[in-house]
C-alpha cells in the first residue's frame, strides 16, 4: 500500500512538472525552400453570396436550421487569428460580404485590417462583388460586378487584386480567362471544377496547370497562367479539415495527454504532399485549406496549420509554409518552366459518368430573363445619369448595380439556389430597378424640360416594367377626350437605329405623330385571349392586385432614334378606324401560306400548318426550315442513380410536343405579320416577320409545365434545316467570342461518350449557329439558355425546366417553380423570345453582332400625358448626346458611360468582331472622343485596366510573361492592339475583340451635363 502511495505521488509530481512547462512557440516563419517539395497552405473560406440562405442570412448567421453559416463570424474570427501570429495568412474573395462587415467596424478595427492587408497577411483575391458564374452571365455584367468590387478595394486599401479565384463555378469560360483574367491585370487564375475525364487525363500528364490562351483575336497578349485543383477547392484527402465540428484528427502534440499523434499526422501530410507533387509540375503545390463558410472559429484551423508547419519542417522531407495564391504564382514563375497551352474553354463540366452540369444553363429562365433585362436597363440608366448629372443625395443607379452584381453569383443567375433565395435575388433587383426608374424619369424630364438646368421640371415621366405581359397603364389610358400620350424613345446604342415599338392600347382609333407633327405609319393588332390571361395573373402576382383595365389592341409603329439619344412621338385619338387583316387556317388546306412583306418570307405548309421554308429575296436564300417542340423526361433518381435537377441535365427519353397537324392564325399588317400557333394547352407561340428586317422573331410562352404524370420535364425547341453541318456548331462565350463545338468531341482528351445529349449542351448568352459550304443558320437569344446541335443541320434551345427531384449536388430542393396569387398556385410560365436568320455562308456575323446589341439594349420607353389643347411643351423633342454628324462605327459598342462619385466619367468601348469573322468589319477601327463627348470639353483621358482600378500601362508593366511549351517567344501571336491615345486628337483605336477602358475628366468651364439649353435638335 505504501508503494502504491509513492507511485501516485511520483505521477502527480510528473504532472505538476508538465503543467509548469513553458508555453509552446511554433516556428511558422518558413518560406520557400529550394529543392524540396514546397506545400503552400492557402487559408480560405468560400462564402456563397446566397445559395441555401439569402446573402443577408449568410452574413448575420440567421436561418441556421438550413445551414450553420455566419460570414460575420468568419471575418471577426480571422482578424483575431491573424493578429496572433504575423506569419499567418488568409485570402478573401466576396466583397458583397466584406463591405457589409467593413461598414460595421470601428475606425480602430479598420486601421488594424488595413495593416493586415498592407503587410500581405490578408489578401483580397478575385475581388469582385461575388464569385460570378461563368455560363449564365453576360460579359458586361461580369465586368460591372468585378469593377464594383475592385473599386471598393482600391478606395479602402489602395491595392489591386492580382489573382483570379473561380473555385466553385461549374465549368469555366474563355471570356473569364482572357477578359476577366488577363485584361483586369491578373497574373494567374485558379479554379476547382473541370470535367472528371479531363481532370484524370491532366493529372496523368501533369497538365493541370497551363497557359490559357482563350482569345483567338488577342492571342498571347491576353493569355494567363491557369490552374485546376486536383480535388476541387477543399483540403487534400487525408483529414485536413479543422472547423470545430469537422472530424479530421487534429495535431495532438501534448505528450502528457492521450492520443499524441504528431508522427502519424506528419506522415499523413508528407504522403498527401508527395501525392499532389506527382501530378504537378515544379516542386510547388498549393493546398486549399478551407471550404464553404469555414473559419467561423479560425483559431481551430490556424492552430493546426501552425503545428503542421512546425513539425513537418522539423521532419524535413517536405517544406510547409503559410502562403497565398500570389506567393504560389510567383514561386511557379520563378522556376522559369514552360507550360502546356490551353485554348477555348472548360465546358461542359461533368463530375461523373451521368452528372453533366448542363441543366443550369437554363434553370430558372424567368430569373435569367429578369437579370438580362435589367442589365440592359442599367447600362441605359447610367448613361442618362451622366447626361443629367449624378444626384449626390439620390436617387442613383447604385442599388441596381449592387443587386445586379449579387445576381451574377454562381448560385444566382445560374438558377441553382433554393427558391426563397431566388425570390430574394428578384426582390433586390426589383428594389434597385425602382430607384433606377426614378433616375431615368428625372433625367428624361430634365432633358425635355423647357426650364434651364432642369429647375423644378413638372414633366411626369412614367415607365412600364410589365410591358412584356401587355401591361402599360399610361398607354391604356382613354385618349378620346382629347388628351395626348407622349412617348419618349431612348437609344443607348452608339449608332442610329430604327425599331418597331409595340404598345397595348384600349382603342383602335389612334394615330402616331413624330416630333415634327408628321403622322407616321402605324398598325393595330388585337391582343389575344392567352395574353390577357397571362397579363391578369402575373400582374396580380407582381403588384398584389389585378389590373384595373384591359387593353384590346397592340399599336405598332417604327421609331428611328439617333445614337445615344431619344426621339419623341405623340399618340392621339383619330376618327379613322384601323383595319386588321386576320386569317385563320386549318391544316386541311392545300396551298402554302406565305408570311412577310419584305425581303424575308416564311412559308408554312397548308396541309400541316407548320413552318416549312425560309426565303430571303435579297440574298437569294431559299431553304427548308422547320421548327418543333419536344421535352426531355427528367431522370428521377429514385433507384439511387443520378437525377436530373437544378444543376444536372440527365434526360430519360425525348418526346415530341404538339400534333402532326396544327391550325394557325395569321395577322397581316403594313409593318409586320404575325403567325399564332397554340402548340398545346401550355405552349403558345407568336412568330413575327418585319417588313424592314431580315430575320424572324419567335415569342414563346411555355408553362405551367404539367407534372401530374409524375414526370419532370425539360422543354426544348428545335430548328431544323438541310445544312450539312458535319457535327459542328458554334456557341458564344458570355456573349463575346464564338467557339467551335464538335458533337461528341473534346480537343483536350479522347471523350468517352456517356450522355450523348446532356454532354453536348453548351451555355448560350448571345447565340448559336451552324453552317456548311453554302448557308448558315443563326439563332439569337434574349437570356442565358442551354443549347446544342444533337443532329446535323439542327439547332435546339432548352427554354424551360420543371423537375420533381433534387439532383444531390447541394441545393436540396427540386427545381419546381410555382407562383401563387391568393390561393391560386400554378407552375411558373415563362415568356421569352429568340430570333432566327439564314444567310449565305460567311455573311451572318453582321446580323449576329449588330442585332445582338439591339437585343441586349432594347429601346427604353417612357411616357407622359399632355392636354390635347396644347402643343408639346418639350424644349427638346429629339436629341443625341454625340455630335449631330457622328455615330460609332458599326463594329464598336459603348459598354459603359458612367459618372463616378468624383465627377469623372468611366468609359468603355468594345470592338464587336473577332479576327476573320467578317471581311469588312474584322478590322482595326477608331472612335473620336471629341465627337462622342460633343457637349463637354475633355481635359484628360487616362487608359485603365478593364476594371478601372489601375492604369493600363502600369498593369502591362508588372504583368508576368509566361512561356508556352514548345514555342519560342517570337512565334507566339500577340494579337493586334489599338495604339496610344493622342491627348490632342483624342482618337481611340480598337482592334478586333479589344475592349478599352478610360477615366475621362471633363473641364469645369462647361456644364457637366450633356444636356444644356443650347442643344441643337437633330
Amino acid at each position: 500500500m505504501a508503494d502504491f502511495r509513492v507511485l501516485v505521488m511520483l505521477i502527480l509530481s510528473l504532472v505538476s512538472v508538465c503543467v509548469e512547462s513553458k508555453y509552446m512557440v511554433y516556428d511558422t516563419a518558413q518560406g520557400v525552400v529550394k529543392d524540396k517539395v514546397n506545400v503552400h497552405l492557402v487559408a480560405h473560406t468560400h462564402d456563397d453570396v446566397g445559395w441555401l440562405k439569402t446573402v443577408d442570412q449568410y452574413y448575420v448567421g440567421s436561418n441556421n436550421s438550413i445551414q450553420g453559416a455566419c460570414v460575420r463570424n468568419v471575418l471577426d474570427s480571422v482578424v483575431q487569428a491573424l493578429l496572433a501570429d504575423k506569419n499567418r495568412k488568409f485570402i478573401y474573395v466576396e466583397q458583397a460580404f466584406f463591405q457589409r462587415w467593413w461598414r460595421d467596424q470601428s475606425e480602430a478595427t479598420q486601421a488594424i485590417v488595413k495593416r493586415l492587408v498592407s503587410s500581405g497577411q490578408l489578401e483580397m483575391i478575385n475581388g469582385g462583388w461575388c464569385m460570378h458564374d461563368e455560363a449564365a452571365p453576360h460579359y458586361i455584367d461580369m465586368i460591372d460586378q468585378t469593377t464594383y468590387g475592385h473599386k471598393f478595394i482600391k478606395e479602402q486599401f489602395n491595392v489591386t487584386p492580382r489573382i483570379g479565384w473561380q473555385i466553385d463555378p461549374f465549368g469555366h469560360s474563355a471570356v473569364q480567362a482572357y477578359l476577366l483574367g488577363a485584361e483586369v491585370g491578373f497574373d494567374s487564375l485558379f479554379f476547382g471544377r473541370i470535367d472528371y475525364q479531363d481532370k484524370a487525363k491532366r493529372k496523368e500528364d501533369k497538365r493541370l496547370e497551363v497557359i490559357w490562351r482563350a482569345s483567338k483575336s488577342l492571342g498571347s497578349s491576353s493569355q494567363i497562367f491557369a490552374g485546376a485543383f486536383p480535388q476541387e477547392y477543399a483540403p487534400p484527402p487525408g483529414g485536413f479539415n479543422f472547423e470545430v465540428n469537422d472530424d479530421s484528427p487534429i495535431v495532438q502534440d501534448d505528450i502528457n495527454l492521450f492520443d499524441y499523434n504528431v508522427e502519424e499526422r506528419v506522415n499523413d501530410f508528407v504522403a498527401a504532399a508527395l501525392s499532389q507533387a506527382n501530378v504537378t509540375r515544379t516542386n510547388h503545390v498549393m493546398w486549399t485549406m478551407g471550404e464553404d463558410f469555414k473559419y467561423q472559429y479560425a483559431e481551430s484551423w490556424f492552430r493546426n496549420m501552425d503545428k503542421f508547419i512546425h513539425y513537418v519542417n522539423k521532419d524535413g522531407r517536405v517544406n510547409a509554409l503559410y502562403s497565398t495564391p500570389s506567393i504560389y504564382t510567383d514561386a511557379k514563375y520563378a522556376e522559369t518552366n514552360t507550360w502546356p497551352l490551353k485554348k477555348d474553354d472548360y465546358f461542359p463540366y461533368a463530375s461523373d459518368i451521368n452528372a453533366y452540369w448542363t441543366g443550369y444553363f437554363t434553370s430558372r429562365p424567368a430569373l435569367k430573363g429578369y437579370v438580362r433585362m435589367l442589365s440592359g436597363y442599367y447600362l441605359a440608366a447610367r448613361q442618362l445619369e451622366v447626361m443629367k448629372g449624378r444626384n449626390k443625395t439620390g436617387p442613383t443607379t447604385d442599388h441596381l448595380g449592387d443587386a445586379l452584381a449579387i445576381a451574377q453569383h454562381h448560385d444566382a443567375v445560374s438558377g441553382t439556389s433554393q427558391q426563397h433565395v431566388a425570390n430574394d435575388y428578384a426582390k433586390r433587383l426589383a428594389i434597385g430597378h425602382k430607384e433606377a426608374e426614378k433616375v431615368v424619369a428625372e433625367s428624361l424630364a430634365c432633358m425635355v424640360s423647357p426650364k434651364p438646368e432642369c429647375a423644378s421640371s413638372a414633366t411626369n415621366i412614367q415607365q412600364c416594367p410589365l410591358l412584356n405581359i401587355s401591361n402599360c397603364p399610361p398607354t391604356e389610358a382613354d385618349l378620346s377626350s382629347g388628351k395626348k400620350l407622349i412617348v419618349v424613345v431612348y437609344n443607348s446604342l452608339g449608332w442610329k437605329r430604327s425599331d418597331v415599338i409595340r404598345l397595348p392600347v384600349g382603342s383602335e382609333n389612334l394615330a402616331v405623330y413624330d416630333s415634327s407633327e408628321k403622322e407616321v405609319e402605324s398598325q393595330i393588332f388585337p391582343i389575344i385571349n392567352e395574353s390577357i390571361s397571362t397579363r391578369n395573373y402575373y400582374t396580380a402576382a407582381y403588384t398584389g392586385k389585378p389590373p384595373s383595365s384591359t387593353p384590346k389592341y397592340w399599336l405598332a409603329f417604327t421609331a428611328p432614334v439617333p445614337p445615344l439619344g431619344f426621339s419623341t412621338y405623340t399618340i392621339s385619338s383619330t376618327k379613322k378606324t384601323a383595319s386588321v387583316k386576320e386569317e385563320f387556317y386549318t391544316h386541311t388546306g392545300k396551298d402554302d401560306i406565305e408570311i412577310g412583306t419584305g425581303n424575308v418570307k416564311l412559308i408554312y405548309s397548308g396541309s400541316e400548318g407548320k413552318l416549312s421554308r425560309y426565303v430571303n429575296s435579297r440574298s437569294s436564300i431559299k431553304a427548308s426550315l422547320k421548327q418543333s417542340y419536344s421535352f426531355y423526361a427528367g431522370f428521377d433518381g429514385t433507384t439511387g442513380l443520378q437525377a436530373s435537377g437544378a444543376y444536372i441535365f440527365r434526360p430519360n427519353g425525348t418526346y415530341p410536343i404538339g400534333s402532326q397537324k396544327e391550325n394557325i392564325t395569321v395577322l397581316r399588317g403594313t409593318i409586320y405579320d404575325e403567325v399564332h400557333q397554340k402548340i398545346n394547352d401550355w405552349i403558345y407561340q407568336i412568330t413575327r416577320v418585319y417588313k424592314n428586317k431580315e430575320h424572324a422573331e419567335v415569342e414563346f410562352t411555355v408553362g405551367p409545365i404539367p407534372i401530374d404524370d409524375g414526370v419532370g420535364k425539360d422543354i426544348a425547341t428545335k430548328i431544323t434545316t438541310t445544312i450539312k453541318s458535319n457535327k459542328t456548331f458554334y456557341t458564344d462565350s458570355n456573349g463575346r467570342d464564338f467557339i467551335e463545338r464538335i458533337r461528341d468531341y473534346r480537343a483536350d482528351w479522347d471523350l468517352e461518350v456517356n450522355q450523348p445529349i446532356a454532354g453536348n449542351y453548351y451555355p448560350i448568352n448571345l447565340g448559336i449557329y451552324l453552317k456548311d459550304e453554302k448557308n448558315e443558320l443563326s439563332v439569337l437569344v434574349d437570356r442565358s439558355v442551354g443549347g446544342s446541335s444533337i443532329v446535323d443541320g439542327e439547332l435546339e434551345l432548352m427554354l424551360h425546366r420543371r423537375l420533381l427531384y433534387d439532383d444531390g449536388k447541394g441545393v436540396a430542393e427540386a427545381l419546381n417553380e410555382t407562383v401563387c396569387v391568393v390561393n391560386d398556385c400554378r407552375g411558373l410560365a415563362v415568356q421569352g423570345k429568340y430570333y432566327l436568320r439564314m444567310d449565305p455562308v460567311g455573311e451572318g456575323a453582321k446580323w449576329r453582332r449588330s442585332y445582338g446589341q439591339e437585343i441586349y439594349s432594347p429601346l427604353l420607353l417612357a411616357f407622359t400625358e399632355q392636354d390635347g389643347n396644347k402643343g408639346t411643351n418639350f424644349q427638346v423633342s429629339k436629341f443625341s448626346g454625340m455630335d449631330s454628324t457622328y455615330s460609332l462605327p458599326d463594329n464598336v459598342a459603348l459598354l459603359t458611360l458612367q459618372e463616378l462619385q468624383d465627377g469623372n466619367v468611366l468609359l468603355r468601348l468594345a470592338h464587336l468582331y473577332e479576327i476573320g469573322e467578317d471581311k469588312d468589319l474584322s478590322v482595326i477601327t477608331s472612335v473620336e472622343l471629341k465627337k462622342l463627348f460633343a457637349k463637354r470639353k475633355i481635359t484628360n483621358v487616362s487608359e485603365m485596366s478593364l476594371s478601372a482600378n489601375q492604369g493600363r500601362a502600369e498593369m502591362e508593366k508588372k504583368r508576368l510573361v509566361w512561356k508556352v511549351e514548345g514555342s519560342k517567344n517570337d512565334d507566339e501571336p500577340a494579337g493586334q492592339r489599338g495604339g496610344p491615345v493622342d491627348p490632342q486628337k483624342l482618337v481611340v483605336e480598337l482592334a478586333p475583340m479589344e475592349i478599352r477602358t478610360f477615366i475621362v475628366t471633363v473641364g469645369k468651364t462647361l456644364s457637366r451635363r450633356l444636356v444644356s439649353s443650347d442643344i441643337s435638335l437633330q
